[in-house]
């Protein structure tokens, strides 16, 4: 599958759970016009109507609503991965290697970095000696 496809599906979901473009549309903070150029493409290449429209109201067809039930919790399940994952943005990892002479490092370096290693565990130090 293309990632434009992916992403028409995205937009399709979020239509089909507004159950508006103009409500989807500002969600996706893109225009009315672009997203249901979007879905018209999307069940164009896929041969199946996925929206009925009327002038007042959108809703999923039988098969948009087959579809929906299969994105929505995969797509929710993402997000949290997601999510879970951008905890570790904020969070210094990683191995910090130091060479210095025994009194540097024992006098002035080590005083320095205990708090801060205790601080964040998931920072290794590898110190080594002159």
């Amino acid at each position: 599958m293309k990632r434009e496809d992916l992403n028409d599906m995205l937009w399709f979901l979020v239509v089909a759970e507004e159950r508006s473009f103009t409500k989807a549309a500002a969600k996706l903070g893109t225009s009315q016009s672009t997203l249901s150029q979007t879905i018209k493409r999307l069940e164009g290449r896929s041969g199946l109507r996925l929206l009925a429209r009327t002038t007042w109201s959108v809703s999923p067809t039988e098969v948009g609503e087959r579809l929906m039930r299969s994105l929505a919790p995969r797509i929710r399940d993402i997000d949290a991965d997601i999510d879970a994952l951008m905890a570790f943005r904020d969070k210094p990892s990683g191995l910090v290697r130091i060479t210095l002479a025994d009194y540097a490092l024992e006098s002035v370096v080590w005083p320095k970095l205990r708090p801060i290693m205790s601080q964040y565990p998931d920072v290794k130090l590898r110190a080594q000696q002159r």
